[in-house]
């Protein structure tokens, strides 16, 4: 099945729009398609009408031009016959948004469209499902436009079985800087699922990183998906829920899947280098992260602060998570001692964590971040910066950044997020580096880097 039309349709036909309800969900997608995007819409209803001044078609059939998507937002009960008419009609493809299929007992209603798809070839999203989100393309999500909070364009695609999960976390996207490539929100996946999604991602140049929330997969399912993603050649996160039996039972009445033996499924992802999150904040981190940096490393980290206590606590979560933090030898720590600044030579602590203290500069920053990127006992560098310190600039980012790309080694680097610290923690992202708000935030970006070896 040819799945460019779903995510780069010119024309779009959305069923179900309403002149006299002006928040029904058809009538969302109608509208900011409409207004914000530069896909040619059209909406259908069988009983006519207009909608922002636009004619409402009573059928597909009334449309001028070919279609590459339908959104197909109808009642259950209805959508067989529209499949059909798109069918007919030569629609390309389509995101079924409606629910009242298996997840409501409804398998019987479920099997009809897939018959009915799979006859025809003919690829389709959902249903029970948000569908698809294209940052300045297309939006099938049926939100109000000034309710969503997007994430900058760019590299990170993200698929998921629930809508809310996954508008969840591109708001934490945002928060984080972690640019968004493609959108899907699949739903019962009743046609096209993970291992299906994962091809196209997997071949897709605008996506570097590919991202699921997972619920559960049918018979045979999560080994092709597991298979796949191990060979994709790019970066794939997993996020699963259904791991207790509360959570099991809480994914079959959402989207009607079964969740599995989790056990297993973590073993296998383990196995074959995929990524699995464990929770939220480590699915942000790892995106971030891996994002910017698609080379494995071993996880051998040089540390370098001017907070002791920052320092310890980055080893604690370091030795949490089996990541080393090496010790220098004399001749380095002697070596290094030499290159910074008199105020700190005397009083800086080189053990690894490397505490500059508060009598820092940059000039002590970029020396530190040279001595410990020439040693090949070192793989990633982390470096804890606190803004309020008097000798630490705005261009301390970008300084360290240049460094880590002249050794083609990762920098990760924890500033606390807030708007006065803009432009230092700009100077790292702009650079291609990440920052975390967080110790255990920039640690698990390491882990990320350690863990992706697929």
């Amino acid at each position: 099945m040819d799945l460019n039309p779903l995510f780069e349709p010119r024309t779009m036909a959305v069923f179900g729009v309403s002149s006299g309800n002006y928040r029904h969900p058809a009538n969302e997608i109608f509208t900011k398609n409409l207004l914000r995007y530069p896909v040619k819409v059209y909406g259908i209803n069988p009983h006519g009408g207009t909608l922002n001044g636009e004619t409402i078609r009573r059928s597909i059939s009334e449309i001028p031009e070919a279609i590459d998507l339908a959104v197909i937002a109808v009642r259950a009960d209805f959508v067989p016959d529209v499949l059909s008419e798109c069918i007919r009609a030569k629609v390309r493809s389509a995101t079924i948004i409606s629910g009242g299929f298996a997840e409501t007992g409804r398998q019987d209603l479920q099997d009809r469209i897939i018959a009915i798809a799979r006859e025809a070839s003919f690829p389709f999203v959902g249903p029970n499902c948000l569908g698809i989100y294209v940052p300045s393309h297309v939006d099938t999500f049926f939100l109000p436009s000034e309710r969503m909070v997007k994430p900058a364009i760019g590299n990170v695609s993200f698929v998921s079985q629930s809508g809310g999960i996954l508008v969840d976390h591109l708001i934490k996207f945002a928060g984080e800087g972690v640019g968004l490539a493609k959108a899907v929100s699949i739903g019962n996946k009743a046609l096209l699922g993970e291992p299906e999604l994962l091809d196209y991602l997997a071949h897709d140049p605008a996506t570097r990183v590919i991202v699921f929330y997972i619920e559960g997969f049918g018979r045979n399912e999560g080994r092709k998906f597991v298979l796949k993603a191990g060979q994709c050649g790019k970066p794939v996160i997993v996020l699963k829920s259904g791991k207790s039996p509360g959570g099991s039972r809480a994914v079959s009445s959402h989207t009607a899947s079964l969740a599995g033996d989790y056990a297993s499924f973590s073993a296998a992802l383990s196995q074959y280098g995929i990524v699995e999150a464990a929770n939220e904040l480590e699915l942000v981190s790892f995106c971030e992260s891996l994002s910017i940096y698609q080379k494995p490393i071993e996880g051998r980290v040089g540390i370098v602060t001017v907070s002791g206590g920052h320092g310890a606590m980055a080893s604690d979560a370091c030795a949490a998570r089996g990541i080393a933090v090496p010790a220098l030898t004399d001749s380095v720590r002697e070596g290094l001692r030499k290159v910074l600044s008199p105020s700190v030579r005397e009083i800086a602590s080189l053990a690894n964590p490397i505490d500059l203290t508060g009598s820092g500069i940059d000039d002590d920053f970029v020396a530190t971040a040279e001595t410990l990127f020439a040693m090949e006992e070192i793989d990633c560098l982390l470096a804890l910066l606190l803004p309020y310190i008097p000798g630490i600039t705005a261009d301390l980012g970008a300084k360290l950044s240049n460094v880590a790309a002249r050794h083609s080694k990762p920098l990760i680097a924890y500033v606390p997020h807030v708007e006065k610290y803009a432009m230092l923690i700009e100077g790292f992202e702009l650079n291609g580096a990440p920052v975390s708000p967080s110790i255990e935030g920039a640690v698990l970006m390491v882990e990320a880097l350690r863990r992706n070896r697929p």
